[in-house]
């Protein structure tokens, strides 16, 4: 039996899922398409999503990304890790099942660290698809890779914190729904570098704070929105701080770890449609006497996106296994791997479909613009290429750290 078996629940919600992709979200994504034309507003709720979610909800295919049973299914991340790709293959399947970043980190944060009030005013609001949140911690005014950088201050004056300083690429924080983010600053800059920061829960229209404007994303200005937000001595009661003072970092870590997989197990599934439509596309298209599908370079572009694939699926649902057994902190090293191995797959993998579609390919007939848009920025969001990178070198040459013998040569010690 392979490590990477589940249950026989976790199967049936992969059948299940699969289904209502091919009966009802592939074919609403026309529509989709129309409803927001039509409205003139990238920011507009078009009536076919909603219809989705319900739909979604009355198969029982909702809120499947929470681990914990008292508010969720309770799949381990092995078992939602093929729901996620699943998801991946459509842009609207994710928010149909209330599994959409940023709301399914931000609903675990306040599970796990949320008081009863938070619980009350906004988890179960979030849970039942009535609420969007956002989350806010990358600034504009620093290399916000190194989160020790971020220089929003949050400063205690009586029963309340004051809020002082500039984020963006705030996702979510554009949507119809939006009520409340969570937002990471510094309460205390003299304490060591990894307890300085914090974590709050601020409502969107607290007095001070000013949605500047949406950021576009290669000329995408998406649904949701990316915000660049001001706030300006914005209030925020000392009950609202998540876990504590200096808890930021502690937050950030055990919110990521699942959030890195949900991303590249849906970038994995963005990758098999990408696949997908190059075969469809290169066995119907004739070119100088023969199908595109018989040139050697595609067959070559094919091979490799399925081999390409198959390998970063495994190493993801390694982490994934990884993190159900023996914890994020041991999974680093995976978790890292996967946040820079799947983006990069996927995206060479759209890129020659694209290539494969000629001039059709970077339209918006197709999806395969919008996918490479969405994966090129996935390479920076939740940390840069470079960042994890970093961590895996390190963790790899610790283990050839002599403290005996600056000559051994041997194997590890």
């Amino acid at each position: 039996m392979s490590v990477f078996d589940v249950s026989d629940r976790a199967k049936k919600y992969q059948t299940d899922l699969l289904e209502f992709m091919d009966s009802h979200v592939y074919p609403a994504e026309r529509v989709y398409d129309e409803q927001m034309r039509d409205a003139g507003d990238p920011h507009f709720q078009p009536p076919i999503l909603e219809e989705l979610k319900a739909e979604a909800r009355s198969r029982g295919l909702w809120n499947l990304f929470h681990p914990h049973p008292e508010w969720g299914p309770g799949l381990t991340n092995l078992e939602y890790a093929p729901l996620a790709e699943i998801m991946g293959r459509s842009h609207l399947a994710s928010e149909a099942c209330n599994c959409n970043a940023p709301d399914t980190g931000n609903m675990e944060v306040l599970t796990l660290f949320g008081t009863d009030e938070h619980k009350e005013k906004y988890l179960k609001p979030l849970l039942d698809g009535t609420m969007a949140s956002a989350f806010a911690m990358t600034e504009p005014a620093v290399a916000s890779s190194d989160a020790t950088n971020i220089e929003m201050s949050m400063v205690r004056d009586g029963d309340d914190y004051v809020l002082n300083g500039r984020k963006w690429f705030a996702s979510n924080a554009l949507h119809r729904n939006c009520k409340v983010m969570i937002v990471m600053g510094k309460t205390d800059p003299s304490a060591a570098p990894h307890r300085q920061q914090s974590m709050m829960v601020v409502p969107i229209d607290a007095p001070g704070v000013t949605v500047m404007r949406g950021l576009p994303v290669f000329g995408y200005q998406d649904r949701e929105g990316h915000a660049e937000i001001d706030f300006a001595d914005v209030r925020v009661p000392a009950k609202d701080v998540l876990k504590g003072e200096g808890e930021g970092f502690a937050i950030a870590q055990a919110r990521l770890g699942p959030g890195r997989i949900h991303h590249c197990m849906r970038a994995i599934g963005m990758a098999e449609r990408a696949l997908e439509l190059m075969c469809r596309r290169a066995s119907s298209r004739v070119t100088f006497g023969k199908p595109v599908s018989e040139n050697a370079n595609i067959q070559d572009w094919i091979a490799e996106a399925r081999i390409e694939i198959e390998m970063v699926r495994l190493l993801t649902l390694k982490a994934a296994y990884l993190m159900d057994t023996v914890g994020n902190k041991e999974a680093r090293t995976e978790i890292a791997a996967i946040k820079v191995s799947a983006p990069n797959i996927a995206l060479k993998i759209i890129d020659r479909s694209i290539q494969v579609h000629g001039g059709a390919g970077v339209t918006d007939d197709f999806p395969l613009a919008m996918m490479y848009a969405h994966m090129r920025t996935l390479r920076l969001a939740d940390g840069p290429d470079e960042v994890h990178k970093l961590s895996i070198a390190r963790r790899e040459l610790r283990k050839y750290r002599s403290t005996t013998d600056d000559n051994h040569h041997g194997g590890n010690k």
